[in-house]
């Protein structure tokens, strides 16, 4: 789903070596088609703590099977499912895991991911069931659909918000460290990531830059959880957090102000709204860094990016994913004088703003 999408055209049309163009085949459509079936193998390994037990030690069938509480009849086709799907490995009647499955699904380790992985297992596989609905009626299918308030919830609750947060860190932490290395901080010398979660961009950026200072602003909520992942990273000399709600407060001044998977989850008035606010709290010469699963301009290659913008249908009232045209002028109409877009990770870019 991540992969770039292309969008073929009759020159790419495969021949064979004597008889000319090779009929279409329908893999292509049965893999997609069935492609849940993958998703819900490795959503369930996920549930049931399988990479966890691996990454202690490999183990045969019967005793990941019993660690992990799985059936006789199921336990083979379901481990070695997961071998054909590259997410394990065997040798010698033993499982391991990948290792990028070992890296990011193993909840003993800082990089897990899983939390992500588990919110698509208890919400959005049942919510994307819905996703016809969706397109007909323009209507969010989550919980907002029944009066519900899932973020609402979760913010009244610590430890599920610290467990949230730290699934957010790992899935932001890959376009964090390109933003640290490929925006040319020299020139700046404090910045504020603005709906900053845990803290991954202001840790990831003021560890490669030591001459900065800032740090992060979101709801009250999220400080503690903010305040220990600084400490743990020793950068809490550099690096504070700014309480506040980015609709009804003023946001935090500073050089540079970061806007990251923040746009998407909202209307177009309201981008527009948080855009402006950006340009007002920032001074002249500033920058703005917004950065999302940018869609390409031609709306052809970034599917994941297209995908999430579905998810947005499903989650929220109005929000949308959008172009680098797009957002380079809404920054335009805001005030901002340059603009450019920049490739970061996988799906992710950035738009980068000077005021």
């Amino acid at each position: 789903m991540t992969q770039t999408q292309h969008e073929p055209s009759d020159t790419d049309a495969p021949t064979g070596p004597d008889s000319g163009p090779i009929p279409p085949s329908p893999e292509r459509i049965m893999d997609l088609g069935y492609g849940f079936w993958g998703s819900k193998v490795l959503l369930s390994a996920v549930e049931l703590g399988v990479f966890t037990e691996l990454a202690r030690e490999p183990l045969p069938l019967e005793a990941l099977a019993g660690r992990v509480g799985l059936h006789p009849r199921s336990s083979r086709d379901f481990l070695d499912a997961l071998v054909a799907l590259g997410l394990l490995q065997r040798q010698d009647g033993r499982y391991s895991n990948a290792p990028d499955c070992d890296l990011f699904l193993d909840q003993a380790k800082p990089s897990y991911m899983g939390g992500v992985l588990d919110l698509a297992t208890t919400r959005l596989y049942r919510f994307w069931d819905s996703l016809t609905e969706a397109l007909r009626t323009g209507r969010p299918q989550s919980e907002i659909k029944e009066g519900g308030d899932f973020f609402g919830t979760l913010y009244q609750e610590p430890e599920r918000l610290r467990e949230f947060l730290r699934a957010m860190s790992a899935l932001s932490t890959g376009a964090a460290m390109a933003i640290a290395e490929k925006f040319p901080w020299d020139g700046y010398r404090t910045f504020i990531d603005i709906g900053c979660a845990e803290g991954a961009l202001p840790v990831q950026v003021a560890a490669r830059n030591h001459h900065l200072t800032g740090g992060g602003f979101d709801l009250s909520p999220v400080g503690p959880i903010f305040d220990d992942y600084v400490v743990s990273a020793g950068l809490q000399d550099r690096l504070r957090f700014y309480p506040g709600d980015f609709f009804n407060d003023p946001l935090p001044s500073a050089d540079v102000l970061v806007m990251g998977h923040i746009l998407h989850d909202w209307n177009l008035e309201e981008k527009r709204a948080l855009i402006q606010k950006a340009y007002d709290a920032l001074p002249v010469g500033g920058a703005l860094i917004v950065h999302d699963t940018i869609i390409d301009d031609e709306r052809r290659q970034n599917a994941f990016g297209l995908l999430i913008s579905l998810n947005m249908l499903i989650e929220t009232e109005g929000g949308f994913d959008y172009t680098g045209a797009d957002c380079r002028g809404w920054l335009t109409s805001a005030g901002f004088s340059q603009t450019r877009v920049e490739h970061l990770v996988g799906p992710d870019s950035m738009v980068v703003a000077i005021k």
